[in-house]
């Protein structure tokens, strides 16, 4: 069992927050719903993610992402330290197991925020998670987001509009689906369903 952060004493199990993932389309705007919501809510912990791909003009090692080498990717899937891992776009993405855990015994809201393929791992392996699916209002809004994006070459975009097709026929398999038409009605009904206040 994972240690329990100093300071806090564990929650009986019947009263820990579930965990919650926030998955949808790359371009749907999650990023900018769990920032909006994070805002408001810092109590609510957002897991960060590993991966394999190079950073973003501003991002940070540890607080966007944990940017690893291939060879160490490799061996966090090996010694099963990942709670779901994915590639994406030649890249590979994954969420590490321990601190989610840990925080989830401590009683704090626990947010993932991942693809299909990870929302699919974590339901297997948790079935209690709670997963919400983030649509957009359109198909044409979704194409215009990405698109307007201006940081990935247009193989990507063409790439992420293919694997969008995919995950937009996979609502069915979610909870619950928040369509992102506000980003603030959004967070609002986010943090509600977690059962932040």
């Amino acid at each position: 069992m994972a240690a329990t952060p100093r300071g806090t004493s564990p929650v009986p199990p019947d009263a820990r927050p579930r965990l919650t993932v926030l998955s949808g389309p790359s371009g749907v705007g999650k990023s900018t719903v769990v920032a909006h919501m994070r805002k408001a809510h810092p109590e609510v912990w957002l897991s960060v993610s590993a991966t394999t791909r190079t950073p973003r003009p501003g991002e940070r090692d540890g607080v966007h992402y944990f940017f690893v080498t291939d060879d160490e990717m490799d061996k966090l899937i090996a010694n099963g330290e990942l709670l779901e891992w994915a590639e994406f776009a030649g890249n590979r993405y994954g969420t590490p197991r321990a601190a989610v855990l840990e925080h989830l015994e401590s009683g704090l809201p626990v947010l993932l925020e991942i693809d299909l393929q990870g929302a699919r791992q974590v339901r297997a392996s948790m079935t209690e998670a709670q997963l919400v699916f983030l649509a957009p209002p359109s198909w044409d809004e979704l194409v215009r987001r990405l698109t307007g994006r201006g940081t990935e070459s247009p193989e990507v975009v063409e790439r992420r509009l293919e694997a969008a097709k995919t995950e937009l026929a996979a609502e069915p398999e979610f909870d619950t689906t928040l369509v992102n038409t506000s980003v603030e009605d959004v967070a609002r009904e986010l943090l509600a369903l977690m059962n932040v206040v």
